[in-house]
């Protein structure tokens, strides 16, 4: 089964233990049921300003991003031991302005999000 590791910056009031459990199935839903890891982070907006200014070379306040196994070396520490899928981070405060305009709930977001990010570590990604 796939572990799925949540840090969240703040004290943001989304369940650590749902979002694992909601990554974890949409992972098996896709087939994915090796022993592998993903790390999902909720950052605020200054910390995603920070990694759009690294990764993306802009200014612009992003809604999520996905860093696969081989760009994470420099965001945090790897697992020691199986496969790293990567890390989705999303940034808290745009998901909730999101959710405001979008009618949805922050949560359900969030979750949004998430799988969003997930499809990008399954290499997944928009269409052109």
């Amino acid at each position: 089964m796939i572990k799925v590791k949540v840090s969240k910056q703040l004290n943001y009031p989304v369940s650590g233990v749902k979002i694992r459990n909601f990554l974890q199935n949409f992972f098996k839903d896709q087939g994915i049921v090796s022993d592998a890891t993903a790390h999902v982070f909720l950052v605020n907006e200054a910390k995603m300003l920070k990694l759009a200014k690294k990764y993306y070379k802009d200014n612009k306040l992003h809604n999520v991003f996905t860093f696969v196994e081989s760009e994470v070396a420099g965001f945090v520490n790897p697992p020691i031991t199986g496969i790293n899928l990567g890390e989705i981070v999303v940034c808290f405060p745009v998901a909730v302005k999101e959710a405001g305009i979008e009618g949805k709930l922050i949560e359900e977001k969030v979750l949004e999000l998430i799988e969003h990010g997930g499809m990008h570590l399954l290499g997944k990604h928009h269409e052109e």
